[in-house]
């Protein structure tokens, strides 16, 4: 079926909206990151760089590291802006820009976040604390929005983390989902694994308050009790349910991995978590290459 005009939407140039990028600017492998200064800043990485491009929020840096093909584009903050970046690259690969149709043989990408978060757990440092999020539980709603979402999320972990919290239903149902076996056992490592809760916003859905109060005070509180096959709810952070969702609908292989600058439960923080993640993101392009 031909894609709609304002549904592929392209650039006059031919390049996919948002991320102003046509197919082959991208590799296979994509470190994604919030923050743009922090794409350019893995990009001084890489030994070599054939590509750099710039629109919005969105920087892209495709070169090599060690041989390998690799891509680092940020995506901005949120699950919004992370459906943006994850359906326009999957564009890339996965659709046929010309005809506006998708193609027979696809192609799957290994889409690897590189974040910060805040711990829920007082028993998780701030100090070069690395967190594998081996599940996301998703708080913003967006995986119900699309005909496939109910068919990757995981009901019964959905369904018990509704019941545990008494969620109140004027807020977005939550799911769960889990990250990808493929690079949990490639990446995952000697780094501690957790259920990671991404929420749609920084403040109030993280029970931060500023002058506006918040609507549940004890979401930590009750979400640090929360645990599923052994693994308990470890940190907040704003788009690894969106990543996760989105990937295991296209069939692309997700990971996130946090470095923890703060803990929402002891109220240490990190003001140099930037050594932390450079040693955090050293150790992820040696992992990567071995994929």
């Amino acid at each position: 079926m031909e894609m709609k005009n304002a549904e592929l939407v392209l650039n006059t140039d031919g390049s996919i909206y948002h991320l102003k990028l046509n197919p082959g600017d991208v590799a296979e492998t994509i470190l994604l990151v919030g923050d743009p200064g922090r794409a350019k800043m893995i990009s001084e990485y890489f030994d070599t760089i054939e590509f750099s491009g710039q629109n919005r929020e969105i920087n892209t840096f495709t070169g090599t590291y060690k041989g390998t093909r690799l891509t680092v584009l940020s995506t901005g903050m949120g699950p919004d802006n992370v459906e943006i970046v994850v359906s326009e690259l999957d564009a890339l690969f996965n659709i046929d820009f010309k005809t506006r149709k998708a193609k027979e043989d696809k192609t799957s990408l290994n889409l690897i976040r590189i974040g910060t978060s805040g711990a829920l757990q007082a028993d998780i440092p701030v100090i070069k604390s690395y967190v594998v999020s081996e599940y996301a539980l998703g708080l913003d709603g967006l995986a119900y929005f699309y005909e496939d979402g109910p068919n990757v999320i995981l009901s019964d972990m959905t369904d018990s983390f509704i019941n545990t919290m008494k969620w109140d239903e004027r807020l977005p149902r939550p799911y769960a989902i889990k990250g990808s076996e493929f690079l949990l056992e490639k990446l995952a490592k000697s780094w501690r694994r957790g259920i990671t809760l991404t929420a749609p916003g920084f403040y109030a859905p993280q029970g931060r308050e500023l002058r506006l109060k918040v609507h549940d005070k004890t979401i930590i509180d009750r979400a640090q009790k929360f645990e599923y096959n052994g693994y308990k709810v470890t940190n907040f952070e704003m788009e690894t349910s969106a990543l996760y969702s989105l990937s295991a609908m296209l069939g692309h292989e997700a990971l996130t991995v946090c470095d923890i600058i703060a803990n929402r439960v002891t109220d240490d923080f990190n003001p140099n978590y930037k050594e932390s993640m450079r040693n955090l993101i050293q150790q992820m392009l040696d992992r990567v290459v071995e994929l």
